[in-house]
């Protein structure tokens, strides 16, 4: 059997390895594991390996001898309990223990074990069942318990881990009735170990303040009671009819091809990745064999809600950090996430126990048509040339209690890759009193309150633009002078562009009033056409930042938010953008404090070096009465595309698009939907 890549996560065989050399070195004690995950090798160990591997493709010889970097997994474990938080490598070859450190002051995300055990342990409590009595709630209820990850708010002691578990009920015997149409006025406070710290009253308005129970309980208004608030079709089976079944055919297969978790599709080639923060990631990104990417990820996302009231400044999660893209993946299913002709992944994670556990179908891969990918129609004749265009998506979903993100890498045939996340699921919801109001939130339905947030993402771009020495060009477009003698612009019409190299780590803003775009650019590599280096072109999805204060715990936990832009040196170590450690975090972990430790020095220096850009974007989402009781996706799309990288279209050699191989059908106009 073929050993496996360098970039391919852990196998079960291999987590269960590491976990074995783990347990051998604490005979005797109670080991819980949090992470059993790929430590990748050092860019300096893989480049001459991929360069090699690159090599031997493109000459159909065998691969040069370069040493194939060590198997090295990384493992974060309690020992015993929740007060020691411990961190090592172990070399998978040797069982030796590499850097181990204990996490001070540190805590593990938040995983649905842990959740499970919080309900159970949240609803069997005495004080809970005695506030829960005195809320009187309609016959047939059922309380639900929704476990958050404690955003820091500098009102508790942050030295164990904490749990905000929210209350709502269903009125249904259903499962999957919506019991976020009826939040409860209570919330529990806990710590990992299920032990109850206090049991409060949720304000209801603008005045109205966070109250121990022991103050007294409002008791349930039924008039809040309503019918509809329900998604779900058992419980809404009125459907409608309208909607004509659509298929995907591909008689002849797809047109791309996978050997494990490599992926070839027209002139791409490129590895799939999966570990339990990130979930997907890219590697190794080629295009007709010249370097593009070395690393593609999402880095960090970050969800503030907007209501000042406590504890409502505690809902600030951050989903890869302290909940993880990985382990909260779906299983996606076949003619429902993804049509066509499709390649799932399996991935690999563990239990707290060590045991490896299998998340069938954690990513999808097919093709989608694309509309028109270019197309001229020669006026003297008449002919037209008309090309579709077909993309090659890997696409992940999460589910982080209430929201799905939908997280999608498109690969176009002119060499473009597009990101695209959307947001959907259910909204998260607060009580209200009926007659109340509070301007920072919408009334999705009675006694519903659904608060403003911010949905904010940090995509990492790890760059190898024919290299793995580029540089960043920060490019305007810019109106020509009028009245200056020096320049010819006698009809006031020119525009032209201005452009920056950037010298040093920094962070940089946006500007749609210049169509600000930013190149990746080779300095070394000059197009043969016009001389200009070649690039590939970062077109950001323009959103707004925090609007949480910068003296906030918000802002500074969150120092990916404040720009849309950074550019920093890379190093191996720095792959989340708001730091290693996010649950229960202070600050000063991020990429801002990395550029600030570089300050004048020369490893602050990124013109001609091994960079990496991290793109702050998403969405600022003061709900609407549509979003409820399910929210429509939201769609948030980056784009990388080439700049001066070919001497010419690199679509132009696309089969020109044909009736006699797509199939259209036409349509009469006495034709109608039955």
């Amino acid at each position: 059997m073929a050993p496996p890549h360098p970039f391919d996560p852990l196998s079960p065989q291999e987590i269960s390895l590491a976990v074995k050399y783990i347990k051998d070195a604490y005979p005797g004690h109670n080991v819980i594991f949090r992470v059993v995950t790929l430590a990748e090798p050092s860019k300096a160990q893989m480049i001459p390996y991929l360069q090699a591997e690159r090599l031997a493709v493109s000459s159909s010889k065998p691969p040069a001898v370069v040493p194939r970097p060590r198997r090295i997994a990384h493992v974060q474990f309690y020992l015993g309990d929740s007060s020691d938080f411990r961190e090592v490598r172990v070399d998978l070859g040797s069982g030796e223990r590499l850097e181990e450190s204990k996490l001070e002051g540190k805590h593990s995300y938040l995983d649905e074990t842990l959740m499970q055990a919080c309900e159970k342990a949240c609803l069997a409590d005495q004080g809970v069942r005695e506030a829960i009595e005195l809320l009187e709630l309609p016959e047939g209820a059922v309380v639900c318990v929704e476990p958050w990850t404690y955003g820091t708010d500098g009102m508790r002691d942050m030295s164990r881990r904490l749990i905000m578990c929210y209350l709502y009920m269903r009125l249904s015997s259903h499962g999957d009735a919506n019991h976020y149409a009826y939040p409860l006025d209570l919330c529990v406070e806990m710590t990992d170990e299920l032990e109850v710290l206090g049991i409060f009253n949720l304000p209801s308005g603008v005045d109205d303040r966070y109250t121990p129970v022991t103050e007294g309980v409002r008791k349930f208004d039924r008039s809040k009671i309503h019918g509809s608030s329900e998604y779900h079709p058992d419980l809404v089976p009125d459907r409608r009819t309208s909607t004509k079944p659509y298929q995907v055919v591909q008689p002849d297969g797809p047109s791309f091809h996978t050997d494990g978790n490599l992926i070839t599709w027209e002139k791409w080639r490129m590895r799939v990745g999966f570990n339990y923060r990130e979930g997907l990631t890219l590697h190794d990104i080629t295009y007709d064999g010249r370097s593009v990417f070395y690393r593609l990820s999402l880095s960090e996302m970050f969800v503030p809600y907007g209501d000042s009231r406590a504890p409502f400044p505690r809902k600030a999660a951050f989903d890869l950090g302290s909940n993880g893209a990985g382990v909260n993946a779906n299983n996606l299913k076949l003619g429902c996430d993804c049509l066509g002709n499709i390649k799932y992944f399996d991935a690999y994670l563990h239990n707290t126990f060590g045991d490896p556990v299998k998340f069938p179908n954690v990513i999808c891969c097919h093709e989608i048509d694309d509309g028109i990918l270019w197309k001229h129609t020669n006026y003297r004749t008449g002919n037209a040339v008309v090309t579709r265009s077909r993309i090659l998506v890997l696409q992940t979903i999460i589910t982080v209690g209430n929201y799905e993100y939908i997280f999608a890498f498109h690969f176009t045939q002119d060499a473009c890759i597009n990101y695209e996340v959307r947001a959907t699921g259910i909204l998260s919801t607060t009580p209200i009193n009926k007659g109340d109001s509070v301007p920072y939130g919408t009334l999705v339905a009675p006694g519903v309150l659904a608060p403003y947030h911010q949905h904010l993402f940090s995509l990492r771009i790890d760059p190898a633009i024919d290299g793995y020495e580029n540089s960043l060009v920060v490019e305007d477009s810019i109106p020509m002078p009028l009245d200056d003698p020096k320049i010819h612009n006698p009809f006031g019409i020119g525009y032209t562009t201005t452009k920056e190299t950037i010298e040093t780590e920094t962070p940089l803003g946006t500007d749609i009033t210049k169509a600000r775009i930013f190149k990746i650019i080779n300095e070394n590599v000059r197009n043969p056409v016009n001389n200009m280096p070649v690039g590939y072109k970062l077109v950001p999805h323009y959103s707004q930042m925090l609007l949480a204060h910068p003296s906030s715990l918000h802002a500074k936990r969150s120092e990916f938010c404040s720009h849309p832009l950074w550019v920093t040196r890379y190093s191996d170590r720095e792959l989340y953008s708001s730091g290693d450690h996010t649950m229960q975090s202070f600050g000063g972990e991020g990429i801002a404090s990395w550029i600030k430790s570089r300050a004048s020095s020369p490893a602050s220096n990124v013109r001609n070096q091994d960079i990496v850009l991290w793109h702050t974007f998403g969405t600022t989402h003061n709900p609407r009465i549509e979003d409820w009781p399910v929210m429509p996706a939201e769609k948030m799309l980056v784009s990388l595309k080439p700049v001066n990288f070919f001497t010419g279209n690199p679509a132009v050699d696309v089969p020109v698009s044909t009736q006699e191989k797509n199939k259209s059908v036409l349509v009469d106009d006495g034709e109608r939907n039955n």
